[in-house]
Order: C-alpha cells, then structure tokens, then sequence
C-alpha cells in the first residue's frame, strides 16, 4: 500500500496546495486500481513526524511519499537528501521556533531518499510536467518531516520513501505572474508520476541532475 501525506496551511496561507495535490493524487491513482491513503499532518514540529510514525504502524504501507509547499519553486521538486537539523526562520503553527537542533538527538547527520528520483525526474519530463532534483528540503517542518520519515525507514529496508515539494496553486499568487505557480492538476499528476515509477523502478536511473551551487 502506499502513503501519502501533505501538510496543512501554515503561516499566512490559508490553505497548502501539498494537501490538495496529494487527495487529487490517491483519486487519480485509486482509479488505476491501487491501494492509496492520504493524511494531512499538522506544520509543526515534533507532531508532525509522531503523526507520520503513527500513520506508519497503522498503514504498514510499501511506499510513502510525503509533500510540501515550496512557495517560490516553479516545479515538482524532488528531494535528494534530508538533514538532521531544525532551524525554523519562522515559527510553526504552534508557535515553536527550534534554532540549530538535531530533528533526532544523535542521529545520522543525513538521509537520502529511497525513491528513484532520478528515473522519476525522467518520467516528469515524459509526462510534460516540470520537475527537478533538489538538493535541499530546506532546515523547516519539510525537512523535519523527511528526516524522520528517512530515520524510520533505516529500519525497515524494505519500505521506500522520500520527500516532494511542490509550488504555489495559480489562484496564491498575483496576477502579474512574478511568484511561479503550477495546477493543482499537474501538481496530482506529478505526484502520481514519482509513485508509479517507484512500483515499477527498482534501480534508478544514471542521469544527471546534479547542482553547480
């Protein structure tokens, strides 16, 4: 089975298009005959992954892709590599502001993801959609939720994960167009893409998506 989880809105948005994309994207992947749940979890530090792990025990799932707004980006977004620190630039929605703490007191500095994001990124690109590599998920309640997830994935080898981002919904950003911004539907579909090719992609692909800086 396969989990996918967005968050709720946090700061001044009133509402997260990762949540949106993610219920678009179980109806999509649904009708293809495949067994999906989604959860909304909560933009807050330490909650956020107690509710993923909870979901987790729960669900026993076989692959989780978990997604979050990267207001600013123009494309889907796929993270290599999460990062066993919180340094929020903004508090979460309960007020917390952790400054330079590890996300799992003496845990591994770093995680890859254990998705095939190289093979996906080539699928994006097929499919029309744009799509990256990225090489950070940030230091904020993203990377606090990708690093746990990847921390408890380091014992279940047999469960693939990773963490998405993707941008604001058109209907966010001014008219002038100066904030990128993509459909919700592609949004969807961008997220169905990255699950597909992790159930058909046991090895990823050897491609170049690498960052000069």
């Amino acid at each position: 089975m396969i989990l996918l989880t967005g968050f709720e809105p946090f700061g001044k948005d009133d509402l997260n298009p990762s949540w949106l994309a993610v219920n678009r994207a179980r109806e999509i992947l649904r009708a293809e005959g495949l067994d999906v749940e989604a959860m909304e979890l909560p933009c807050v530090f330490g909650e956020s992954a107690v509710v993923l792990g909870d979901a987790m025990k729960c669900l026993s799932p076989d692959i989780v892709v978990c997604v979050g707004l990267a207001g600013g980006r123009d494309r889907v977004s796929l993270e290599r590599v999460a990062i066993n620190c919180d340094d929020a630039r903004i508090p979460d929605n309960k007020g917390q502001r952790p400054i330079d703490e590890e996300v799992v007191p003496g845990g591994p500095a770093a995680y890859f993801s254990s998705l095939p994001i190289k093979a996906a990124l080539r699928n994006l690109q097929i499919a029309g959609i744009k799509g990256e590599v990225s090489q950070s998920a940030g230091t904020y309640v993203c990377n606090h939720v990708f690093y746990a997830l990847m921390h408890l994935l380091a014992s279940e080898p047999d469960v693939r994960g990773g963490f998405v981002h993707v941008p604001y919904l058109p209907e966010q950003v001014s008219p002038e167009g100066v904030t990128p911004s993509m459909s919700l539907e592609s949004m969807a579909e961008g997220i169905s893409v990255v699950v597909r090719t992790a159930l058909l992609t046991q090895s990823d692909a050897k491609l170049s998506a690498g960052a000069i800086h």
